[in-house]
């Protein structure tokens, strides 16, 4: 199961306001949602068929007579033991004999009472806790056991079993100890209904009352069983009399797509869209991938760094995302095993030996990989696909099959395959290892993306130009979303980012025009380009053009309808009220949106992109104390965030309380020194409080990392005026209509003279 860190993809998005004065709610809140080249015809959205064919709600056990040896292979697979109610036989190996143990601070007594495996707990000096579990989630590497907390609730304990060494341990390790925190076992981020069940269940459907906060709750069978990735059958199909079935079509390259976009959902870091998949549907029609834009979530270079599962790293790969490699070209759907051993390379060599397939170049292993061909640093997934322990017990494979490259891990921190095998050596001896080696080949397109991603997420100006560069010719379509993605932060210094978002909109790919999409709807002169995208034939870039127009939208309109449905998906989850909110607020219903803002704080009060949108809320209607008090917190939970601090510091002018809001700016310009508005609303903030010659260096710095923006010199002007300092002044406000001619203030200066 998924246990995410935090609830950080879908933190709302800022763009910089153009004055010093109260948030520009509008401009933040509608880049907020998250938070997944030829022309042609805009389609309208996919409609159900009047009279859809009679199908049966079958399960596993009915396809058995008929597919024996598949039911068999599937029957002891991950899959099919993804899910159970608790067995006396089953469970024994955890609770056969009481336990007592201590881990973390926590002294637990674990033993099978009353037909349930239960657990008391003690923390502290807290009253001793007893709860019994109803299920097991998982089969190996751990197990973890579901707990009933009331109103159809379950959530997943923080105590698993490892079935290999018979013992207990916390999934989380020493993190997530507090109770209350969203990511504690108690938590709404460990609430089986919606981070667990969908991926361990077949035909698991939540439903959620969000007028009570509870859950009726249905599915069809535990684990992932047939109809799951096969849907739904013709009620012919297993009818014992039926005549033998002719012999199947070939498989096609479309069939395999369609059958990896039924894996990906499971297989993804993503947000929801509809609630569940329908076997055979689109992917990006019912899920938002999580691409690597967040630097806490994916290395620079596109490795997982945080629990991502497979499926991003896999579209982002040249196999994946270009040469047409699937999941079933390695992994059997039944068993879950590999095709082909991986120990002696048969499994890549498949496409890289002597016959190669995708276009793939021949590899010889021994002599690309400069190891013996016995040893370990011989094998290609050594090397190309390294493992990462998630939830303290599970190893699992990157599945982007980058070059190992220590020169990023001097240069970024990324780790390389070289050194998490040779970890006595040091990273230099892994450089001077790979320039011999493979010398020019290791200058690779990887690198010049890690560089890039890596100064955007540092907001450094030189980034832009990066970005753009390699979005040019960019032909791996998630990376190309993702680079686009990475420009928002751009769009009001380097028209370029507009154009390539605009010509996005018509790329093949649904991940290229969603990212389009989502940069023009951060900026709300660009919205208009969206609207017909309304009709776009996949629902992610309908959604995402939805979002910045959802104040135009008619209220039983399709486009409005399908907004609504996807708000309503996530509405149990902090940062799906936390887009309700924004909606609403956009929409005009402050005291709504503010409501729906306070639950998700509630629900989770340490994530700063919630209490952001709150603050910008607050700010907004007129509670503006309370506001720059809520951005401020939310900039303490982002120590690094300099955007954070300067929105704190706005609310905090706009409060009227100067020192605090000269505090706050300081403190962004500290954690981000080149960021221009910071320096300028300094700049203003000394001018009006009598510093005129420490607001006039503020405002030379802002200039200087913005020498494009013509308000900075004439800001500086009107100082150099108010100082009777007629020639800098003078000097100043020519160089604002230089950058800018249509600057008004400016020419008005001059024209005192």
């Amino acid at each position: 199961m998924i246990a995410p860190e935090s609830n950080s993809d879908s933190q709302p998005r800022r763009v910089r306001p153009d004055r010093f004065q109260r948030l520009g709610v509008a401009s933040l809140l509608v880049g907020a949602m998250l938070v997944l080249g030829c022309g042609r015809e805009a389609k309208p959205p996919v409609t159900v068929a009047a009279t859809p064919p009679v199908t049966t709600a079958f399960k596993a056990a009915d396809c058995r007579s008929c597919h024996e040896e598949i039911f068999k292979s599937w029957s002891t697979s991950d899959h099919a033991q993804a899910h159970r109610v608790v067995d006396a036989k089953a469970d024994a190996d955890a609770f056969a004999t009481p336990r007592v143990l201590s881990l973390h601070g926590v002294d637990y007594k674990l033993e099978w009472k009353d037909a349930r495996p239960t657990f008391a707990e003690k923390r502290g000096t807290q009253a001793v806790d007893t709860y019994a579990a109803e299920f097991a989630l998982g089969y190996k590497p751990l197990r973890q056991y579901i707990v009933p907390a009331g109103g159809g609730r379950y959530q997943a304990a923080e105590l698993a079993f490892d079935p290999a060494r018979k013992e207990f341990f916390n999934v989380f390790g020493d993190e997530r100890r507090q109770l209350g925190e969203w990511g504690h076992w108690r938590g709404r981020g460990m609430n089986w209904n919606s981070m667990c069940a969908h991926c361990h269940l077949t035909d698991y459907r939540k439903n959620y009352d969000s007028t009570t906060d509870t859950y009726a709750t249905t599915w069809r069978e535990h684990g992932v069983a047939c109809s799951q990735c096969h849907g739904d059958l013709p009620a012919t199909h297993v009818d014992p009399k039926r005549k033998p079935a002719t012999a199947p079509a070939p498989v096609t390259a479309a069939d395999l797509k369609r059958a990896q976009e039924t894996c990906a959902p499971c297989h993804a870091r993503n947000e929801l869209l509809t609630g569940r998949l329908v076997p055979g549907g689109s992917y990006n029609d019912h899920y938002r991938l999580t691409l690597p834009t967040e630097a806490s979530v994916f290395y620079p270079d596109g490795q997982m760094k945080d629990e991502d599962f497979n499926y991003t790293s896999f579209l982002t790969s040249k196999m994946g995302g270009k040469a047409g490699v699937t999941c079933l070209d390695c992994h059997d759907p039944h068993t879950l095993k590999t095709k082909l051993p991986s120990d002696n390379n048969a499994i890549c060599l498949q496409c890289h030996g002597p016959s190669p397939r995708n276009n793939a170049p021949i590899i010889d292993p021994v002599a690309h990989s400069h190891h013996g061909a016995d040893s370990t640093g011989n094998r290609c997934v050594t090397c190309h696909m390294p493992t990462t322990v998630y939830m303290q017990r599970d190893p699992r494979h990157d599945h982007g099959f980058l070059k190992p490259d220590p020169l990023l891990t001097k240069e970024l921190g990324i780790p390389n395959s070289c050194n998490r095998c040779h970890t006595d050596q040091t990273t230099e001896w892994a450089i001077a290892r790979t320039d011999e080696w493979y010398g020019a080949k290791m200058q690779s397109r990887q690198r010049e993306r890690a560089r890039a991603v890596t100064a955007a997420q540092a907001n450094a100006p030189e980034a832009a130009g990066k970005l753009l560069a390699l979005i040019a010719d960019e032909d791996i379509p998630a990376w190309r979303a993702t680079l686009l993605q990475l420009t928002r932060g751009y769009t009001a210094t380097e028209p370029r980012v507009l154009a390539a978002a605009r010509e996005a909109l018509q790329h093949a790919d649904p991940l290229v025009r969603s990212a389009g999409a989502q940069v023009l709807g951060s900026v709300p002169s660009q919205t208009a380009a969206l609207r017909p995208l309304l009709n776009d034939p996949t629902r992610l870039v309908r959604l995402d053009a939805a979002w910045p127009l959802s104040t135009e939208l008619p209220p039983n309109s399709p486009a409005r309808q399908e907004l609504d449905a996807y708000l309503a998906v996530s509405a149990d989850q902090p940062a799906g009220r936390m887009r309700i909110g924004q909606d609403l607020f956009n929409r005009g219903r402050a005291a709504d949106a503010e409501s729906h803002l306070r639950k998700a704080v509630e629900w989770d009060p340490n994530s700063p992109g919630i209490l952001d949108a709150l603050g910008v809320v607050l700010n907004e209607v007129g509670k503006t104390s309370e506001a720059a008090a809520m951005l401020w917190r939310a900039a303490q939970l982002s120590p690094t965030d300099a955007g954070a601090a300067f929105n704190a510091a706005l609310a905090f002018a706009g409060a009227r309380k100067l020192s605090d809001a000269e505090f706050a700016l300081r403190e962004a310009l500290r954690r981000n020194p080149r960021h221009d508005r910071a320096s300028y609303n300094l700049g203003l903030l000394l001018a009006q409080t009598g510093r005129p010659d420490e607001a006039i260096a503020a405002l030379e710095t802002a200039e200087k990392n913005a020498p494009n923006v013509a308000d900075y010199p004439y800001a500086r002007a009107t100082i150099h005026w108010q100082r009777k300092e007629r020639t800098a002044a003078i000097a100043a406000a020519q160089r604002a209509l230089q950058i800018d001619p249509t600057h008004a203030e400016a020419r008005a200066l001059l024209n005192q003279r």
